[in-house]
């Protein structure tokens, strides 16, 4: 029986599936949000949530792992520990969030949008503001 079994197999094999969402956990860290599969971005979450649990700790170690695990890019590595994590110091997990966004044209794949939970809070207040002061003239 299959219980507890969680890995998401994506119809790929073991090393072509991390090497597929250590790119995935690259460009959310690059970009901030990415559009892609709802399967790919379900299978993303945890490994980028796991990150910035890494992130958090501030080691070395910790930050060796997250190097091994982005496929040693230091850029990533390096925006992750000191950008996304701080960000995400007072939560205690939940530090991504999953938009679904209807099917694809091409094969009706089903997409989302998968991006950090801080990061979003701080771009929708900005246009906000920017959004009232037409109204008032």
């Amino acid at each position: 029986m299959r219980h507890q079994r969680k890995t998401v197999k994506l119809q790929r094999s073991q090393s072509h599936r991390d090497a597929l969402l250590a790119n995935q956990v690259v460009s959310l860290i690059e970009h901030q949000r990415i559009t892609t599969t709802l399967a790919k971005a379900k299978a993303v979450r945890p490994v980028a949530e796991k990150l910035v649990t890494l992130g958090k700790k501030q080691t070395l170690h910790a930050r060796r792992t997250a190097l091994a695990q982005l496929a040693h890019n230091e850029k990533a590595v390096k925006r992750l520990f000191e950008q996304i994590a701080p960000r995400a110091a007072s939560r205690n997990g939940g530090y991504t969030r999953i938009i679904k966004l209807g099917q694809r044209r091409s094969d009706a794949a089903p997409m989302a949008l998968i991006e950090w939970v801080d990061s979003a809070e701080s771009a929708e207040s900005a246009p906000a503001v920017q959004a009232e002061a037409p109204k008032a003239e």
